[in-house]
């Protein structure tokens, strides 16, 4: 039995292989790169992909080219979504959370562009969200070209990658960037500052508080923590699209999605949250047979098919 915060409450199969903390200091990273890089790469190379066309493409923006990776799971025109992967901003690549987006353009009957997005803390805030912005505008604006629906575009993310989909949205809803119909965050990263489940898993299975802080000064660099970075910062909600979010029970993460999805709903967003008992951070990645993944999966897909069919 782990002596980890929070270890207890995991389910007996999670308990099972969620049995370390990440470290995520400077120099942690740059030794985690390769061997995450590598499984995530084995994973991707044994996901099967029935129904789902996938190629790969270039985004020439400001920063350079941005490596996409399009999934195909719907019949053209179909609808799109940005997609923004795991890995604390510091690491990860297209194949992070290559079976979550085999998984929503299946479920989703949907094309899914991924997004390799820099990484901190080489390139710190706002690379990524840079990146990200690149990817929705290049979407946008050649919508015939890749055959998808430039009036159906949502955006997600998990981890990290939910914080950048969450400021896609924002930049939508203030009409900066192209429309946005949905936003769909997974066990999203929204808030730099204090929360109670910070205070409760400081040490806790997978991802824990003390890698979360440091996460964030990687990501920020000499930002302060500005709500054009940070989405929970930003002081009113309204407007924004509808939305899913989903958690896991012990997470540092969990209280800020919880109370983002409060706040959205104060502020008349159409907003679904799910808490996935037992769970830990990154649980559909260590585990995605469990069938706390699989329940993942087909929210997800559900939630996306209603949008795209006007429910």
């Amino acid at each position: 039995m782990t002596d980890l915060d929070g270890a207890r409450r995991l389910d007996p199969a999670l308990r099972a292989i969620a049995t370390t903390r990440t470290a995520f200091t400077t120099e942690a990273i740059a030794l985690m790169r390769e061997p995450f890089d590598e499984r995530r790469r084995d994973v991707a190379r044994h996901t099967g992909v029935p129904g789902v066309q996938i190629s790969e493409h270039n985004v020439i923006a400001e920063g350079g080219a941005v490596p996409v990776r399009i999934y195909r799971g719907g019949p053209a025109p179909a609808p799109v979504v940005i997609y923004c992967h795991a890995g604390g901003f510091a690491l990860g690549n297209l194949d992070t959370d290559h079976p979550q987006c085999v998984e929503l353009a299946r479920r989703g009957r949907c094309t899914v562009v991924s997004v390799d997005y820099r990484l901190a803390p080489e390139f710190p805030y706002p690379a990524a969200f840079d990146d990200a912005i690149a990817v929705l505008r290049w979407v946008a604006g050649n919508a015939k070209a890749l055959d998808v629906d430039a009036a159906r575009v949502a955006v997600a993310g998990s981890s990290a990658g939910g914080a950048l989909a969450a400021c896609l949205a924002q930049g939508a809803a203030d009409e900066w960037l192209p429309p946005v119909i949905f936003q769909l965050l997974h066990q999203p990263v929204l808030d730099d500052r204090p929360t109670a489940s910070k205070a409760e898993f400081r040490t806790s299975p997978a991802f824990d508080s003390e890698a979360a802080a440091l996460m964030w000064r990687h990501y920020l660099g000499t930002d302060a923590g500005s709500p054009d970075a940070v989405p929970a910062r930003r002081p009113e909600l309204n407007g924004l699209p509808p939305a899913l979010i989903t958690c896991a029970e012990v997470d540092p993460f969990r209280d800020e999605a919880i109370e983002y999805a409060l706040r959205l709903l104060r502020a008349g967003v159409s907003t679904e949250l799910h808490v996935f008992a037992g769970a830990c951070h990154g649980f559909d990645s260590l585990l995605p047979d469990w069938a706390g993944s699989q329940r993942l999966f087909a929210l997800q897909g559900d939630a996306l098919q209603r949008v795209w069919n006007g429910i």
